[in-house]
């Protein structure tokens, strides 16, 4: 599913000579324009975020095979807590299930 920002010119009814409904229905379209805007930006937070956790990943967290430690692992099983918290609550499994 593709989501797009549509640039509107927002030209604001008057609210002497419009109709009641038609200012709410004004509104309510304003309304749900900020909110898919809003969307659309926190999802690209999301992505680069992603993608920032994919690259250091591949790049096996920065780590050297050599220089791996216990302290490492603990490192990476704080990420992995908080990663599962964040999938569970996406999917509704764990403590999230229903």
């Amino acid at each position: 599913m593709q989501l797009s920002l549509r640039n509107h010119a927002m030209t604001r009814l008057n609210p002497v000579t419009t109709p009641r409904h038609q200012l709410r229905a004004d509104k309510a379209r304003r309304n749900k324009e900020a909110a898919l805007n809003a969307f659309i930006g926190k999802k690209a937070e999301i992505d680069e975020m992603l993608a920032r956790l994919a690259s250091l990943s591949d790049d096996h967290f920065n780590c050297h095979p050599d220089e791996i430690s216990w302290g490492h692992v603990g490192t990476l099983e704080h990420y992995a807590s908080h990663l599962k918290r964040i999938t569970d609550s996406a999917f509704g499994e764990g403590e999230f299930a229903e």
